[in-house]
């Protein structure tokens, strides 16, 4: 059997390889960090080479812990385990041993195509009554949440230069400063090109604010008052819900899931996967009511 390590050196093997290989952002890699650290002190830093009982003594201690918290705590342990095995420092993984348990995670909040034309009309309806920065930058920002799928995060700090009007797309960089081109629609580019005329050509952010950008919490509430004005209960609407829509509708029209995971810049396509539980509704719907048996 390989001599085993400390779990210190153990779990710093494995967070260098997330980051090296994996691309894992630092807040993820503390988050992996601070779970094995707290199973580390649970088995008195026998966790490098703990067994199938420490492990099952070591989840009966999380009793009192949520189902989203022990299954995260699973997945960390899992994955280190599974580093140690594949870099030949356990000769076997104790967490395969394990049944899992499924956190439950709930479906992403979406809304209907209606719904979100019914907030793009009204959009549209401000910028004719109030022409105006205002206006341009609503227009703008709704075109890139729903129309590029971009997170609120992404969104707001993007630098001016990220949309040119000779070029179809826009970089973006996302989670763990991995940077992936976004393509864009013409009534985005139309959209933008009107926008960049309200920003000056020194400012660095494309949609400046004070001394920095818009923030995510102005974005949230005029996301929500546009809902609101359009017929849509606020609290059901959020910049997340519209990317949610935006991956949901693009399942529904014919998207791969690969294609869908590029274009939201997931580094795994697991996250990709559980918009197919929500377009899967959509498709049992339309062979209830539009198949022919389904009218006997």
């Amino acid at each position: 059997m390989p001599e085993p390590l400390s779990d210190g050196r153990a779990i710093a093997l494995f967070l260098d390889m997330l980051a090296a290989e994996r691309g894992a952002a630092r807040n993820t890699r503390l988050a992996y960090g601070r779970d094995l650290a707290l199973a580390s002190e649970a088995l008195g830093g026998g966790l490098a080479r703990a067994g199938e009982g420490d492990l099952r003594r070591l989840f009966a201690g999380m009793a009192h812990l949520s189902t989203a918290t022990v299954a995260r705590r699973r997945s960390a342990l899992r994955r280190f385990f599974g580093f140690l095995l594949a870099e030949g420092l356990r000769d076997e993984n104790p967490m395969q041993a394990l049944d899992p348990v499924k956190p439950g995670r709930p479906l992403p909040r979406t809304l209907a195509r209606a719904e979100v034309e019914a907030m793009l009309a009204e959009v549209a309806r401000r910028a004719d009554a109030r022409p105006g920065w205002r206006s341009d930058r609503l227009v703008v920002l709704f075109e890139l949440l729903y129309g590029s799928g971009l997170r609120a995060s992404e969104l707001v700090a993007l630098p001016r230069n990220a949309i040119r009007p000779d070029a179809p797309f826009a970089i973006v960089r996302g989670k763990g400063g991995r940077e992936r081109m976004v393509p864009l629609s013409p009534p985005a580019l139309a959209a933008a090109e009107r926008w960049l005329a309200h920003v000056p050509r020194d400012s660095r952010f494309l949609f400046p604010s004070g001394r920095a950008h818009l923030s995510r919490a102005q974005l949230f509430n005029l996301v929500r008052e546009v809902a609101a004005a359009a017929g849509i209960p606020p609290g059901r609407v959020s910049p997340h819900v519209l990317r949610h829509a935006f991956a949901t509708h693009m399942l529904e029209n014919g998207a791969d899931l690969r294609s869908l995971q590029t274009l939201l810049g997931h580094a795994d396509i697991s996250t990709t996967e559980r918009y197919t539980h929500v377009a899967t509704r959509h498709l049992v719907d339309l062979v209830t009511t539009r198949h022919p048996l389904a009218r006997r």
